[in-house]
């Protein structure tokens, strides 16, 4: 079992959450958390670990800090 800490950004914080400690059993993918929290990737801006870009299936460890940010529309 790994302590994940995910943070959710505009709004995807809407009726979940902004910070969030979260265990998962290993091993545990970015995927896992998009899904378990109803995101889909079409919805995905911006993934990162640690304060780093991420891609969608990359391996969870223990103490990581995972961003979800959503597309930014406009023009």
């Amino acid at each position: 079992m790994i302590s994940v800490t995910v943070k959710l950004f505009a709004q995807f914080r809407n009726d979940r959450f902004k910070i969030e400690q979260r265990d998962y059993v290993e091993p545990a993918t970015t995927r896992q958390i998009l899904e378990e929290l109803k995101i889909s990737a079409d919805e995905l801006g911006v993934l990162m670990i640690n304060n780093r870009h991420a891609e969608l299936d990359q391996r969870l460890t223990e103490g990581d800090s995972v961003g979800i940010f959503p597309l930014v529309g406009g023009g």
